[in-house]
C-alpha cells in the first residue's frame, strides 16, 4: 500500500529529525504514541463535519420535494429504502443501522487473536458505504440520525491510521484506539466533550479508566476543536428558557421519566422483534420486498403527516423549546415512532439517537399538555423527556443527561436530567435488562467471527448479509 508506505516513512523522518533531537526518551515516546490519535482526531472532526453538511443538506432536500409534491413519496421513499439497502448489502453489510453495536463488537474482538476480524466491522470500506447508505435513505424521507454512524465512522479512522504507523513506533493498543476512536466521534457530532468521555466509560468499556483516559481527552479534546473551527462554538440545541424547580415538582419530574423511559425500552423491543421477524426472509427477493414494504408504510406516514413525520426531528425540538405553539398533532409521536421503526428496520444505515431525542422531546410535549402544565416548566420536562426516552433505548443514563446539558447549556437543571436519566434506567430494565446495543453487539461478534480466518481481504471483497442478526 503506498499510502501507508509513504505515512510511516513521514512520520519517521518527523522522529529523526526533530522529536529525537529535541526532547527527552520518555517525552519523545509519549508524543509518538498520541501523534497518530492526534491527526485521526483531526480527520475526524473534518468529516463529522462534512457528514453534519450532508445530513443538513439531504434534510432540506426531502423536506422540499415532500412540500412541493407529496405524492412523490410512493415512488422516492421506496426507491431510497431500497438503494439504501442495496448498497449496504452489496458493498458492506456491517454498515447497517446505527454502528454502535459494531464498534462495541470490534472492543471487543481487538484483542491479539483476533483483531483482524475488526476490519469485517470497522474498515474505510465500511464508513464509505455508511455515508452513502445514510445519506440515500435521508433523502427518501427516513427517520434517522447521524451520531450513531458518525462513531462507526471516527472509530474506522482511528483504526485505518492506527493500522498504518510504521514497525517499531510506540502504539497505544488496538482496543484504546477504537474506544478513542468512539469517543471522538461523538464529541465532534453532537459538541459535547464531556458526553463523549461518559459514553466510553458507560457504554463502551470495562477497562480501568487509567488505561485509556490521557488517550480519550485528548482525542476528544483535538476533535471538538476541529469541528468547532469549522462551524463555530455552537450548540446543537440553542439555550432554551428552562425554569429548575426542585421540591414536589421532582414527582412530576420522575412519573414523566418513567413513562418516557418504558417508552423507549418498548421501542427497543419493537426494533428487536422487527429484526427477528425479518431473520425469516432468506431470499434476495424476500428480503427486496420487505424493504419496499417497509419504504411503502414510510411513505404513507410523510404523506399523511408531511415534513414533521420524515428526517431528524431535530427542527421539531426547537420548535417545542423556543416556540410553545401547541401546534404539535397528538399523532406525530405515534407517526414518529413507526418511522423510527420502518426506517431502522429497512436494512440500510442509520443511527437513533437524534431521532430518539426528537421522539421524547414530542411525547413529552404531549404529557405536558395532557396534565396541563404552565409554558414555563414544558422546557424542563422536555428535556426530561428526551433524556428519558434515550435511556430507554440505549440503557446510557449519565451519557443521554450530559448530552442533552451540554447540547443546550442548562446546568440548573443537571439534577434534574440525571434523576431522569436513573428513573427511566429503572424502568426500563424491567422491560428487558440488556440494553438494544447489547442485543445487537452480539449478532455482529457471530456476523464478524463466522468470517473465514484469512480475512485480509474483507476490506475489499463484499460479503452476503447472514441471517444470525439484524440492526
Amino acid at each position: 500500500m503506498p499510502e501507508a508506505s509513504r505515512y510511516a516513512r513521514a512520520l519517521s523522518w518527523l522522529d529523526q529529525h526533530f522529536l529525537q533531537r529535541l526532547y527527552t526518551d520518555r517525552v519523545r515516546r509519549l508524543i509518538l504514541q498520541s501523534f497518530p490519535f492526534w491527526f485521526a482526531s483531526i480527520v475526524t472532526g473534518v468529516v463529522a463535519v462534512g457528514y453534519e453538511k450532508l445530513f443538513v443538506w439531504a434534510e432540506a432536500v426531502s423536506f422540499g420535494w415532500l412540500q412541493r409534491q407529496p405524492l412523490l413519496a410512493f415512488g422516492l421513499t421506496p426507491l431510497a429504502f431500497l438503494v439504501s439497502w442495496g448498497v449496504v448489502q452489496r458493498w458492506a453489510p456491517a454498515a447497517r443501522g446505527s454502528g454502535i453495536p459494531q464498534l462495541m463488537a470490534g472492543i471487543e474482538l481487538s484483542n491479539p487473536g483476533q483483531h483482524h476480524r475488526t476490519g469485517y466491522l470497522l474498515s474505510l470500506r465500511v464508513a464509505f458505504v455508511k455515508v452513502l447508505s445514510s445519506v440515500t435513505l435521508l433523502l427518501g424521507g427516513g427517520v434517522i440520525g447521524r451520531e450513531g454512524p458518525t462513531i462507526q465512522i471516527s472509530a474506522a479512522i482511528f483504526r485505518a491510521i492506527n493500522r498504518l504507523q510504521p514497525a517499531g513506533w510506540p502504539q497505544l493498543s488496538r482496543q484504546i484506539a477504537l474506544v478513542t476512536g468512539g469517543a471522538a466521534g461523538l464529541a465532534a457530532a453532537f459538541n459535547t466533550p464531556l458526553g463523549g468521555i461518559v459514553f466510553v466509560v458507560e457504554e463502551l468499556t470495562q477497562m480501568h479508566m487509567a488505561r485509556f483516559r490521557m488517550a480519550v481527552f485528548s482525542a476528544v479534546i483535538v476533535a471538538g476543536l476541529t469541528a468547532q473551527s469549522l462551524l463555530g462554538s455552537y450548540l446543537y440545541l440553542g439555550f432554551p428558557k428552562v425554569t429548575a424547580h426542585a421540591g414536589w415538582f421532582l414527582a412530576t419530574v420522575a412519573l414523566v421519566a418513567i413513562v418516557c423511559g418504558l417508552a423507549g425500552a418498548v421501542f427497543a423491543k419493537t426494533l428487536l422483534w422487527l429484526n427477528a421477524y425479518r431473520r425469516r426472509f432468506t431470499s434476495l427477493g424476500q428480503q427486496a420486498a420487505w424493504v419496499v414494504g417497509c419504504g411503502l408504510l414510510l411513505a404513507v406516514l410523510a404523506y399523511t403527516v408531511g415534513q414533521e413525520g420524515v428526517g431528524t426531528g431535530k427542527p421539531i425540538i426547537n420548535r417545542l423549546l423556543f416556540q410553545n405553539d401547541g401546534q404539535t398533532p397528538w399523532y406525530l409521536f405515534p407517526a414518529r415512532y413507526a418511522g423510527m421503526a420502518l426506517s431502522y428496520s429497512g436494512g440500510g444505515a442509520g443511527g437513533i439517537f437524534a431521532t430518539s431525542l426528537s421522539a421524547g422531546a414530542v411525547l413529552g410535549d404531549g404529557l405536558c399538555r395532557l396534565g396541563s402544565v404552565p409554558l414555563e416548566d414544558r422546557n424542563l420536562l422536555i428535556l426530561v423527556s428526551m433524556v428519558s426516552f434515550l435511556t430507554g433505548v440505549v440503557r446510557s443514563p449519565f451519557t443521554a443527561a450530559i448530552l442533552v446539558l451540554e447540547m443546550t447549556d442548562r446546568h440548573s437543571a443537571i439534577f434534574q436530567l440525571l434523576l431522569s436519566g436513573m428513573m427511566a434506567q429503572a424502568v426500563a430494565s424491567l422491560v428487558d435488562p440488556h440494553s438494544f446495543y447489547e442485543h445487537l453487539k452480539m449478532g455482529f461478534l457471530r456476523e464478524a467471527l463466522a468470517q473465514p480466518s484469512t480475512t485480509s481481504r474483507l476490506a475489499t471483497r463484499p460479503q452476503p448479509e447472514p441471517p444470525q442478526e439484524n440492526n
